[in-house]
């Protein structure tokens, strides 16, 4: 019998409302995002939605990842910090990082965000951003004590890791388990010498298990083992997150579907890697206080 989680945090889920077409012009047709037909992730997405969907799952908080688009993900981030002090969710926010002319303009979108209480870092916002920013915006990040979200496809991977090198004190997590863009055999060979050189990098840097149902079209642990199990291999269950990438996941399958197949996967784990990967990194990265 497959035995659940204890508890799950989830390192990623977008609450958006895609009435707000000027935040997320993408989801209402006016702007193409590279992703074909969006209608299946188009919906309104809130903290009750999901715990309705995932209702079979002891989820017990929520890390939301910006969305919006360029420089409405700052404001994006301060509107979430109010929802969350009403709400209670989302417990911790990833803000965006949106183009800027300047390394000072960047810097103050990063402080303009740390008003808000739950704000624990930033991910590129761009179609066109670079994979990583400017070295002082990085060393921003880390004199803040912030966490930088690296978004980049496999082939981006290593001359990532080679320039995050110079940023030793930077706590990075890798998105999306390092992005690949198909199950083709040379993608996986690409993809896992990039994250065995991000893991190389040290232990500030984790991966985040996500948004692998986007490239091999399907929620099953059959699909996701090649993947799952050497991003784990790599990183160690102390530097590994499961997460949901949801709604946008979910125009493959469902919520429970995809905890299921997570859970698929680490059936014979010790207690305390599970709990790990499906709470405790999650926890510690993005400096949560929990309650099972």
């Amino acid at each position: 019998m497959n035995q659940k989680p204890e508890r799950i945090i989830d390192a990623h889920v977008h609450l958006w409302d895609p009435a707000k077409t000027d935040w997320y012009p993408y989801l209402s047709g006016r702007m193409e995002i590279g992703m074909g037909n969006v209608s299946g992730m188009s919906r309104r997405f809130d903290a009750d939605i999901y715990k309705q969907e995932a209702k079979d799952w002891n989820v017990i908080a929520l890390v939301n990842v910006a969305a919006a688009t360029g420089v409405n993900s700052v404001q994006e981030t301060l509107h979430l910090n109010e929802v969350a002090n009403q709400t209670g969710h989302p417990a911790a926010i990833i803000g965006g990082l949106p183009p800027s002319s300047s390394i000072a303009e960047a810097i103050a979108f990063i402080d303009t965000q740390m008003q808000a209480a739950r704000f624990r870092g930033v991910r590129p916002m761009g179609q066109n951003a670079p994979v990583l920013p400017a070295d002082e915006v990085l060393a921003a990040l880390a004199d803040r004590g912030l966490i930088f979200e690296l978004m980049a496809h496999p082939p981006q991977l290593a001359e990532a890791a080679k320039r995050l090198e110079s940023h030793p004190q930077l706590n990075v997590v890798v998105e999306h388990t390092g992005w690949p863009r198909s199950s083709d055999p040379d993608e996986h060979a690409l993809w896992e010498s990039g994250i065995a050189a991000l893991a190389d990098v040290g232990p500030k840097v984790s991966c985040k298990i996500s948004g692998l149902a986007m490239p091999l079209g399907s929620m099953s642990a059959t699909a996701f083992a090649p993947w799952v199990n050497v991003a784990i291999e790599t990183f160690g269950t102390n530097r590994c997150m499961f997460a949901s990438n949801f709604p946008v996941d979910g125009m493959h399958g469902t919520l429970d579907a995809l905890w299921s197949a997570f859970s698929d996967l680490t059936q014979e784990f010790a207690h305390s890697d599970k709990d790990a990967l499906f709470a405790g990194v999650a926890e510690r990265v993005y400096s949560l206080e929990t309650k099972a």
